[in-house]
């Protein structure tokens, strides 16, 4: 193989966990501009100097750690400017409480799934580190905000079993709706301070159609998708959830994301 089929492989490699690496910075910075230009600035640092890029890792691994890089060395910033407010405003707010880098351990471990060894990689900390550090984060974050929560899905079954994980939390369900027209109605009636949503719904409806409805009407709130289908949301476009979680789920991904997910929101009702 020559040098320049190798590297090809690996633009194409990296290629294929960049919707990875753009969902944990979204998730990571609360925003999606903001996660994007994270996402970028790693691609570039790349291209500008390609030893940053430690090939003795896995693909996946290796590109996390060169955006943990990034990240860190812009002081993992936390805006408290004038110019922020209203939910970003709170979101950082509460970010500037957390301890240091459990919030990415965290993501790291239950969003994207890394093994504690590899997370000690991309933060550059010991594997006991890392796992501490995922412990302290769940603490942190579950205990930060409870709230209400709209569930969107046809299967009665998953329906149930995300139920009990956030009640388990200390939320409360608004409703659970199983089609678009149902979900629509039910947040009217009683406006969830967060959506967890199915995309695929019982009658061929669209959760994706269901949670645009809900929020043009009612502005914005956190949303949580749940999907057998990721590439239909990794699209580039709005709404591009900084949450997207894929079937079949685990127990800790939901308790993280919906966490993850209640800390940057900023509706009325939640309490701390």
């Amino acid at each position: 193989m020559t040098i320049s089929q190798t590297a090809q492989d690996l633009t194409m490699e990296i290629a294929e966990k960049l919707p990875f690496l753009r969902r944990y910075a979204r998730a990571l910075t609360g925003n999606q501009k903001t996660g994007d230009h994270y996402a970028a600035a790693t691609l570039e640092a790349m291209l500008a100097d390609d030893t940053l890029f430690d090939r003795t890792l896995s693909t996946k691994v290796a590109l996390f750690r060169v955006f943990h890089q990034i990240w860190v060395s812009s002081g993992s910033p936390v805006d408290d400017t004038a110019e922020t407010r209203g939910i970003e405003a709170k979101a950082q707010w509460r970010l500037a409480g957390l301890t240091e880098n459990t919030r990415e351990a965290l993501l790291l471990h239950s969003i994207e799934g890394f093994r504690t060894d590899e997370i000690a990689s991309i933060i550059d900390s010991s594997a006991a580190e890392a796992s501490d550090l995922v412990s302290i984060a769940r603490s942190e974050m579950s205990n930060a905000i409870h709230g209400r929560i709209m569930i969107i899905e046809d299967e009665a079954i998953i329906a149930m079993d995300i139920r009990a994980i956030v009640e388990e939390m200390g939320h409360s369900i608004t409703n659970i709706a199983r089609t678009r027209d149902e979900a629509i109605k039910m947040a009217r009636k009683d406006q969830p301070d967060m959506i967890l949503a199915d995309i695929q719904l019982a009658d061929k409806s669209s959760g994706i159609d269901a949670v645009n409805h809900i929020l043009g009407e009612l502005g914005d709130l956190p949303i949580v998708f749940i999907t057998a289908f990721p590439e239909r949301l990794l699209t580039g476009n709005r709404p591009e959830p900084a949450f997207l979680i894929t079937k079949p789920y685990t127990e800790s991904q939901v308790e993280s994301a919906v966490s993850q997910a209640m800390f940057f929101a900023g509706t009325d009702t939640l309490r701390a």
